[in-house]
């Protein structure tokens, strides 16, 4: 086995087993806490998570740095070498509404990309994972979807617009419904990235800075599945970019007009 193929192989790991930590606590009345807003919420289930990721990224590949949403880990993705990102539980709001629709996700990058991708869905035990070739389901090759035509197309505005900025959330579902054949929102970045990846949704967008435990695994398994991942401007997105614009790269010019609406209202 190749390093590549190593850490492709690692961060499935680690998201399964992290994965499995939280499901245990899964509909179990777990205590809840708030971090920077009334729902933006924590549960001592991400921590216990988190830690169980990074025991085993560490287990493998002891001196990289790991960016991580709970706890101390880095908050950013370094621009050299090789790092992990993790999100324990990304859905935090749909865990404890007992909701099973929230993914446990890592990712392996070189140099501030992407390399390996893997996001675990403990609650409906399905793993989607990608390497540098191909994206998968559950070991089964996964692609995006083939429609053409937007009145075909299911959309989804991702990221949370805080209350003092809601009139935006607004403003995508407008730009989604007034152009497309339906609209989704799922609470999990990493959860309708992954439907991109598969085919079980045509878009992605929101008009904000996505934090890369939210968005760099997904981001990959869309590009391993044949989609498109851009910014605002239409340039290849990257973990630092402003907004994410994803799709079965079919519509994407629609789903890119759309995101770009929302600044426009």
């Amino acid at each position: 086995m190749n390093e590549l193929d190593a850490r492709a192989d690692r961060a499935q790991r680690a998201a399964r087993d992290g994965g499995a930590v939280a499901r245990r606590a899964f509909r179990t009345g777990i205590a809840v806490e708030t971090k920077d807003g009334k729902t933006d919420v924590v549960t001592q289930a991400d921590k216990d998570a988190q830690r169980r990721v990074v025991e085993r990224i560490r287990g493998a590949f002891p001196e990289d740095p790991i960016v991580g949403e709970e706890d101390d880990e880095l908050k950013s993705v370094p621009e050299s070498g090789p790092a992990w990102v993790v999100d324990p539980i990304d859905g935090t709001n749909n865990f404890v509404r007992n909701v099973p629709v929230w993914a446990t996700s890592v990712a392996a990058v070189r140099d501030g990309d992407p390399v390996a991708a893997a996001n675990y869905l403990p609650a409906l035990d399905d793993c989607y994972a990608a390497d540098d070739e191909a994206a998968y389901r559950n070991g089964e090759e996964i692609s995006v979807s083939q429609r053409d035509d937007p009145e075909t197309c299911t959309v989804c505005p991702t990221f949370w617009w805080d209350y003092d900025v809601r009139d935006e959330y607004a403003a995508a579902a407008r730009a989604i419904v007034t152009r497309f054949g339906d609209l989704r929102r799922y609470g999990s970045m990493q959860v309708v990235l992954s439907y991109v990846a598969d085919g079980s949704l045509d878009g992605v967008i929101t008009n904000k800075r996505a934090n890369p435990w939210d968005s760099v695994a997904g981001a990959h398994l869309i590009r391993m599945a044949g989609g498109t991942v851009t910014d605002l401007d239409g340039n290849e997105w990257r973990h630092d970019s402003a907004g994410l614009v994803a799709s079965n790269g079919r519509v994407h010019d629609v789903v890119l007009e759309a995101a770009r609406e929302i600044d426009e209202r």
